[in-house]
């Protein structure tokens, strides 16, 4: 059996979101809406956005937990809630957090201004060391990297220039067609 590669499974940069760091909340969410339209149909739809800087070099992503997130600047006081999630809070220890801090207290009344004044560079994610692969990395080792990183997609690199990105979607569809095509 042939090895696969991380090139043969990636989306070419080109086919992804992107935007300045200097957009706005509201056109990261409009850059996304965009390539969900011409993107293939029998692909899973894009989650994310990559952000540039003024040197064209992508610097961070913006996901839409990332957008949602960024609706109440609130959050960023409370430190990683990524790391308190795998906790397994309970729903009313949630609840009086929420109060306590008053998260997302009438979100829906601000929500045009705020989409149309934050900007992406406050709120995006910059990927660690750990969220990039070369794109002739087998994906064997791609997939190690996924799992021990709990990454939802990694950055592909080709001579430290990123040229795409190799979702997990993806390589879950890649796996799941290869055990389809066993004889067992």
């Amino acid at each position: 059996m042939k090895t696969i590669k991380v090139k043969s499974l990636m989306i070419p940069l080109s086919e992804y979101a992107t935007v300045s760091e200097d957009a706005t909340l509201f056109d990261a969410i409009i850059a996304l809406e965009e390539v969900q339209k011409v993107f293939d149909k029998d692909r899973y739809r894009h989650r994310a956005v990559l952000v540039y800087d003024e040197n064209n070099k992508i610097v961070g992503k913006v996901s839409q937990m990332d957008i949602l997130r960024a609706l109440e600047p609130k959050y960023a006081h409370m430190g990683n809630t990524v790391s308190l999630s795998r906790f397994g809070l309970s729903r009313e220890f949630q609840q009086a957090i929420s109060e306590q801090f008053r998260l997302l207290d009438k979100p829906m009344n601000d929500i045009c201004r705020k989409a149309g004044k934050v900007k992406v560079k406050n709120f995006m994610y910059t990927p660690t060391e750990g969220e990039y692969v070369d794109e002739n990395t087998s994906l064997n080792d791609a997939i190690h990297q996924i799992i021990m990183g709990h990454h939802q997609a990694l950055l592909v690199t080709r001579d430290d220039e990123i040229v795409g990105v190799l979702r997990l979607a993806d390589v879950y569809n890649e796996i799941c067609q290869s055990i389809k095509a066993c004889e067992l």
